[in-house]
């Protein structure tokens, strides 16, 4: 049987189907994915609605050293240019796709060194897995947050040492990354701001995920901005309204952050290669995160 915050996250993915067991679950998956995800997601890549050329870029994969272990993590950033602000580019449990490259290759458009590790390759291929409810169990349930953080740690030590300025750090995370975007910015005192779209904010603990956003709302290092859609019934509001008390009692970086809810919206609704993808609040919430940084000293 799959844990409640797989099952969590597989609500969140695909909202309506059965969750009480993970045969259960893989039969509405094949039924809701066809053939599974990899399949299903190929053509939908295809149509991604935002193309960001490389063009004025340097952008491609660099490896980066944790302790001994090679990390491949997508750079993209202004061509020729150093003292970059820095923002790690989290991703879905998808792994780093063409729709995160993309995204980095946004903000680099936008005057940033932006990073986007692969913070699960330890455990698994993500983009080999043609069943979402297996790459959850296999890869995505086996990934300690610590390994997460170590890893993200490491990254911003390269941004230092490679054309960025670490003192304007920010991070964004979608889904899984939106959910360990509020455990960064609690992690690292360099965190000038966070933008978490759609990540789980509750949870079991276990060793893996001893603490989960709502534990460490209180003590964030830099202000984060939730971006939620009120349709998403993987993330119920009243996990938004739990959030946002402990967001109230904490300190000031907790008390200086803040949700956008956006009526109608489902999960993943950024992922513009998903039939979950609405342009409004997708395009409402990029302006708002780049405001976002430059409100608090990432840009």
């Amino acid at each position: 049987m799959l844990n409640d915050n797989l099952t969590q996250d597989l609500d969140a993915l695909l909202p309506g189907q059965s969750t009480e067991s993970g045969a259960t679950r893989r039969t509405a998956l094949k039924a809701a994915l066809g053939v599974g995800y990899a399949a299903a997601a190929a053509p939908l890549m295809a149509q991604t609605a935002i193309k960001t050329l490389a063009d004025g870029l340097t952008v491609g994969e660099v490896m980066i050293d944790v302790n001994g272990f090679s990390m491949p993590v997508y750079r993209a950033a202004p061509a020729g240019k150093t003292g970059l602000p820095v923002v790690l580019v989290l991703s879905e449990i998808f792994g780093v796709h063409e729709y995160i490259a993309d995204t980095a290759r946004r903000f680099a458009k936008a005057g940033y060194l932006a990073l986007a590790p692969e913070l699960f390759v330890r455990q698994g291929d993500a983009q080999s897995y043609g069943e979402m409810a297996k790459l959850i169990a296999e890869v995505i349930s086996k990934v300690p947050d610590a390994q997460v953080l170590a890893d993200l740690d490491a990254t911003v030590k390269w941004a230092g040492a490679n054309g960025g300025d670490v003192s304007k750090l920010g991070v964004t995370g979608f889904c899984w990354g939106g959910r360990q975007t509020w455990l960064y910015a609690a992690h690292n005192p360099a965190v000038k701001a966070g933008v978490a779209w759609y990540g789980r904010l509750v949870g079991q603990t276990s060793e893996l995920t001893p603490k989960h956003p709502v534990d460490v709302a209180g003590s964030l290092n830099g202000p984060v901005l939730g971006l939620y859609g009120a349709a998403d019934t993987g993330i119920p509001l009243d996990t938004v309204d739990k959030m946002k008390a402990a967001l109230a009692a904490g300190n000031a970086a907790a008390k200086a952050s803040t949700f956008v809810v956006y009526p109608d919206a489902p999960h993943a609704f950024h992922a513009d290669y998903r039939p979950s993808f609405r342009k409004e609040p997708a395009e409402d919430g990029w302006k708002r995160a780049l405001d976002w940084f430059k409100q608090h000293g990432v840009a």
